[in-house]
């Protein structure tokens, strides 16, 4: 067996100690019941894909009813939430796998029936640009903006109850946290919009409020941030934006995750800018966090890829889809068996429920590798993917 780095073990400063460095991406199922609660379907798919892994992080959860993107989704919104989110961390304990729960509020991402008649809400009252016919939603007043934040610490507060290692707040793929930083979808002229200082106001208040609730965890705990680099619009954020973020929450909180469709990207809106937004981020969070790369991740090579390029962590996402065993089968020198190519046929094998086929088979068919699809697989080193926020999404 090739003596890969990622197959070493990692220690977070908070003590929180993985097995391995190969992490499990949050990938949206759409599995849970209509109010939020963990289904059976659930968390039997994330069982058959824990036992190898360092650490997964799951789906989004959500920490308000308001914050709801799409059906099916997770919410931690509710103490009546928790002997399930005790059910999905314990079936990812397995092995001693570590369980992240990642926690969310959709914003503008969202729409008046997913809301059962409510308006989506948002920094600013601008629609989304993209799909066409994103609602436009209600600016946040002060208050309600003081109460998801709230929301926020009350989630991870539910984490820890129900046996998590760590929350994962996602500001990534144009979500609220997203959303109050961007240019596009904030122009508020109070405190929490204006200047890039102050745009960041509002994922500062919510990043300092989990980090207060997460320090009295009985156990290690971690509190990690996953962040898009770039926005296409215009006006949108840019690398040198992110990079700011990134460098005013490096000492903060404990790890941060990229979002990209491919580990090898380089700048969307700046040609001229030739090396890979990975390497970018590992220069600002070295010796600092650790930093969780990722995007089209399917073979050993690629793990490794990842960490040489500065990476301490490496996730996957599609490719556990494929194959569950794909840590086991590295470990046991049988990378010829992994699976890069998905058969629709083997979907159930896969322990794949069923809702989520159907949208692998539709939004997200071009980046899945179907062994029935005559189209080569889409190539997201220079393009948004449909999981990023791209125009292709459920």
């Amino acid at each position: 067996m090739v003596d890969y780095q990622f197959l070493n073990a990692f220690k977070f400063k908070t003590g929180l100690t993985l097995k391995n460095r190969v992490v499990m991406s949050p990938m949206t199922t759409m599995t849970s019941f209509y109010n939020g609660m963990v289904s059976t379907d659930e968390v039997n798919y994330y069982a058959a894909r824990a036992a190898g892994l360092g650490m997964v992080i799951t789906g989004v959860a959500n920490v308000t009813e308001s914050g709801k993107g799409f059906e099916g989704e997770l919410s931690v919104a509710s103490d009546e939430m928790i002997p399930g989110l005790q059910r999905l961390a314990n079936a990812i304990h397995q092995n001693g796998t570590k369980a992240i729960l990642q926690i969310f509020h959709a914003g503008r991402k969202s729409n008046h029936k997913i809301l059962r008649g409510e308006e989506p809400v948002s920094a600013s009252a601008i629609a989304a640009s993209h799909p066409a016919d994103s609602e436009i939603p209600r600016a946040l007043s002060n208050k309600e903006i003081l109460h998801i934040i709230d929301s926020f610490g009350q989630a991870t507060q539910r984490a820890i109850t129900a046996g998590f290692d760590g929350v994962e707040l996602h500001g990534a793929n144009t979500y609220l946290l997203q959303q109050f930083f961007s240019p596009n979808s904030n122009q508020r002229n109070d405190d929490w919009g204006g200047n890039r200082q102050k745009r960041m106001r509002f994922s500062m208040a919510v990043i300092n409020e989990t980090l207060k609730i997460a320090k009295k965890s009985p156990r290690p705990f971690v509190v990690g941030y996953r962040i898009s680099p770039e926005e296409i619009e215009t006006p949108g954020i840019r690398l040198a934006d992110s990079l700011y973020f990134v460098d005013q929450i490096k000492d903060l909180v404990n790890y941060v995750h990229l979002s990209m469709g491919s580990y090898k990207r380089t700048s969307l809106n700046d040609k001229t800018n030739t090396q890979t937004i990975l390497s970018q981020f590992a220069e600002l969070t070295k010796e600092h966090l650790p930093l969780i790369g990722v995007g089209s991740v399917e073979k050993a090579s690629d793990a490794n890829a990842v960490l040489a390029d500065g990476a301490d962590l490496v996730a996957l996402g599609r490719e556990l889809l494929r194959e569950p065993q794909w840590v086991q089968k590295v470990i046991a020198g049988d990378e010829e068996s992994i699976r890069n190519t998905i058969s629709p046929v083997d979907m159930n094998e896969l322990a794949i429920p069923s809702v989520m086929q159907v949208y692998l088979q539709t939004a997200f068919k071009s980046v899945m590798n179907f062994t029935t699809d005559p189209n080569a697989p889409v190539d997201y080193q220079n393009t948004l993917a449909p999981m990023e926020g791209g125009k292709k999404e459920h």
